[in-house]
């Protein structure tokens, strides 16, 4: 991978919105501004004609069209994954970490800060499904994308602190976390979880992680595509479990930590979120086994990530689960990143 240039911030903030800046843009413009780090906003086609907003970058959907991107032609308007294009921004200025989050969720202090690439850490090693949330908290809650029937699921024993590398950190929400329709409609918001509380999930272990809230250090990079010819409410989710399968091929554990957001949630209609996560309620698991049944081979590099990433996608088309289109898109994505990289 290129090295970084030294001009360049050592982190980037990257949100996709259709939203005039708010609160939480403002906030975060402010707080980049401080700390001397970049933030993008990615636009679409729903986005106000006019964004304002110092100490942002804003890409309206015209001036993505300008970029010499594939992935800009290839990627479906009005989806998240036009995220990945913020991804290709970032990348391409040199920053050393990404960091993401989405337009509800207001940042605490400790937001800005990953840890250590290499820390010591309690972890989870051939877990198979663990719900995470639970290591935060006695009370029932678990997160969007964990297949329902391991809600109650005995937790795995936390091993001793033990040396792991964590290039992907999930911070959790206070408040609205990150849960599954099903969780808002019939339990009690808002929650709060333990503070002291920091766990590495190791290979063998398998539980969704989101992108609003989550630190990807630059030997992960490539792990940041989001599928786009799948559910909005799955994309992250799918992107976490082929990011888990590659990471654990490479020996990375993924840290999950203490809230360092606090979501004030967007509107949403719930009815529509639980039809629109019903893909993911019958498919996670076996998303999952297919996953499993691949030979993944370790490497770092580009071609290798690559490959393996078109591996895990093409098992999901094969299963039905993400649409043909994907495999071009994350072909374009693949060719950009090796572009932005170099």
């Amino acid at each position: 991978m290129a090295e970084k240039n030294p001009a360049r911030p050592e982190a980037a903030v990257v949100l996709t919105s259709i939203a005039a800046p708010n609160a939480v843009m403002r906030a975060i413009a402010a707080d980049c501004a401080e700390r001397g780090l970049d933030f993008y906003v990615i636009g679409d086609t729903k986005s106000p004609d006019s964004f304002e907003l110092e100490g942002c970058q804003f890409y309206g959907y015209d001036t993505q069209l300008t970029l010499p991107y594939e992935t800009v032609k290839l990627c479906p308007t009005r989806h998240y994954a036009r995220k990945n294009i913020g991804y290709l921004l970032a990348i391409q200025s040199g920053v050393e970490q990404i960091i993401e989050t989405d337009d509800d969720n207001l940042p605490g202090p400790n937001f800005y800060e990953a840890l250590p690439l290499e820390t010591t850490l309690p972890a989870v090693v051939d877990g198979g499904w663990v719900n995470v949330y639970r290591y935060f908290t006695d009370a029932l809650i678990w997160p969007r994308g964990l297949p329902l029937d391991e809600i109650n699921a005995a937790l795995p024993a936390l091993s001793e602190p033990q040396s792991v590398r964590i290039p992907i950190q999930q911070g959790l929400a206070d408040e609205n976390p990150d849960v599954d329709a099903i969780y808002r409609l019939a339990l009690p918001l808002p929650f709060y979880f333990d503070k002291s509380v920091r766990v590495a999930l190791s290979s063998g272990s398998w539980c969704p992680y989101n992108s609003q809230n989550t630190i990807h250090y630059r030997e992960a990079f490539p792990l940041l595509y989001l599928p786009a010819h799948c559910s909005f409410r799955m994309t992250d989710i799918w992107r976490s479990f082929v990011a888990q399968r590659i990471a654990g091929a490479n020996g990375w554990s993924i840290l999950f930590r203490e809230a360092t957001v606090v979501q004030d949630r967007n509107d949403h209609s719930l009815m529509r979120d639980f039809e629109d996560e019903i893909s993911g309620y019958l498919g996670n698991r076996k998303i999952a086994e297919a996953l499993d049944a691949l030979t993944i081979l370790p490497g770092t590099d580009l071609p290798t990530m690559g490959e393996n990433l078109r591996l895990c996608y093409r098992a999901l088309v094969e299963g039905g689960h993400v649409g043909e289109a994907e495999l071009p898109l994350l072909d374009a994505w693949l060719a950009d990143l090796a572009t932005v990289l170099a």
